[in-house]
């Protein structure tokens, strides 16, 4: 009777368990972005550190996204490659003009178009780049076209529709930097296995590159056995160009397919 009660209170243990249960993750989006990834990820157990990778800073001269932004309605599309431009262009644009129509790459940017109240005409069914080039190809011949991105952004979007007849304007919103105030946080967090993540998540190729160049700058090197999460071929690429191989990549660009491919890893 004894071991039969052991084993259902095994079993009890055994569904109380999170997935991620005694799993520790480094998430290194920017601090603002992070709290979304990390709360998917603590629902399901995890142990989560931020350290930024990335640093959004102000361009040196609003002058030419504003002198767009006057002209935004003379736009066929309004273009956005991430949500951090979305905000930047918020807080810029003049509420009485309106653009007439909006793409983006990917929910999360979808989702900052929709809390400044506008609406969103075109997202693409793979939430890169290429795909929203892709999606936007066939309508670009003599259209007007906005971008309003990153400083460093690819120029893959742009570079398509302009061979597709569009006449693209591209304007910068913000850059990035690496946050050096990160450096110390990486030394501690990878001082010993103790501490040292299971798995590091990576929204983006800067996120990649960025945290490599970090690990340099602090005398770190990526100890063997941590999984590297990738969000999609692209960072995943970025990853390669580095040295390194993506362990797990999420099957769709989105925080909720890279906390599944998480769970899935670590579960099989």
């Amino acid at each position: 009777m004894l071991w039969q009660i052991n084993i259902l209170r095994a079993k009890l243990q055994c569904q109380q368990m999170l997935p991620l249960e005694n799993f520790r993750v480094l998430v290194t989006r920017t601090r603002d972005q992070a709290s979304d990834l990390a709360a998917r990820l603590e629902e399901r157990g995890a142990t989560v550190a931020i350290i930024p990778t990335i640093e959004i800073v102000p361009i040196e001269s609003y002058a030419p996204l504003d002198s767009a932004l006057q002209r935004l309605e003379s736009y066929d599309w309004l273009l956005f490659t991430s949500a951090n431009a979305v905000e930047v262009f918020g807080r810029r644009r003049d509420s009485s003009l309106v653009p007439r129509r909006i793409a983006v790459i990917g929910p999360a940017t979808a989702k900052a178009v929709r809390e400044i109240g506008l609406s969103v005409d075109l997202c693409p069914p793979k939430y890169i780049a290429e795909s929203l080039a892709e999606a936007l190809v066939p309508d670009a011949s003599g259209k007007r076209i906005l971008l309003v991105r990153a400083a460093d952004a690819r120029d893959v979007v742009p570079e398509a529709l302009t061979a597709a007849g569009a006449l693209v304007t591209i304007v910068d919103a913000y850059r990035t930097e690496l946050p050096q105030q990160s450096i110390p946080a990486l030394q501690q967090i990878f001082r010993s296995p103790e501490t040292c993540p299971d798995v590091i998540t990576f929204t983006s190729a800067s996120t990649a590159r960025n945290l490599f160049a970090l690990l340099e700058a602090a005398g770190l090197a990526l100890p063997s056995g941590v999984a590297l999460a990738s969000i999609g071929p692209i960072t995943s690429q970025a990853l390669r160009e580095l040295g390194y191989a993506a362990t797990i990549e999420a099957a769709e660009a989105s925080l909720a397919a890279l906390v599944e491919v998480i769970e899935q890893h670590f579960k099989s």
